[in-house]
């Protein structure tokens, strides 16, 4: 667990952030983005997930970025504490491929300059 109470499991291929180990996906969905700042992006998401499904009861975050040829493949959810109200991944979805969050999103991940170190 990182100093901020995350648990970071990271490779060269995939990033898995989550507060509960194991991770576990009770609802997911998917999206595709540009290369960019898997522990970054990663965070960014986890903030507006967290923020969109805070209210369900027993929600914990989970974010996994894989790379994916020239891009990342990001699935975003958690584990939920009981039944999944229904409606809840389509939420999810919508999250993810809302124009302003991700123009956001790509806009803090974007690649630095790697003499910087923040380029992973």
């Amino acid at each position: 667990m990182s100093r901020t109470g995350w648990h970071i499991a990271e490779s060269a291929e995939a990033l898995v952030l989550a507060r509960h180990l194991p991770a576990r996906f009770d609802v997911a969905a998917e999206a595709r983005f540009p290369r960019l700042r898997r522990r970054a992006l990663a965070h960014e998401v986890r903030k507006d997930v967290w923020r969109s499904l805070s209210r369900l009861r027993g929600f914990s975050p989970v974010v996994e970025v894989r790379v994916a040829g020239e891009g990342l493949d990001l699935r975003a959810g958690g584990r939920i504490a009981g039944p999944v109200p229904q409606g809840t991944e389509a939420r999810l979805h919508a999250l993810l491929t809302d124009p302003a969050h991700r123009a956001r999103w790509i806009a803090h991940a974007g690649l630095r300059d790697r003499t910087d170190g923040a380029g992973r």
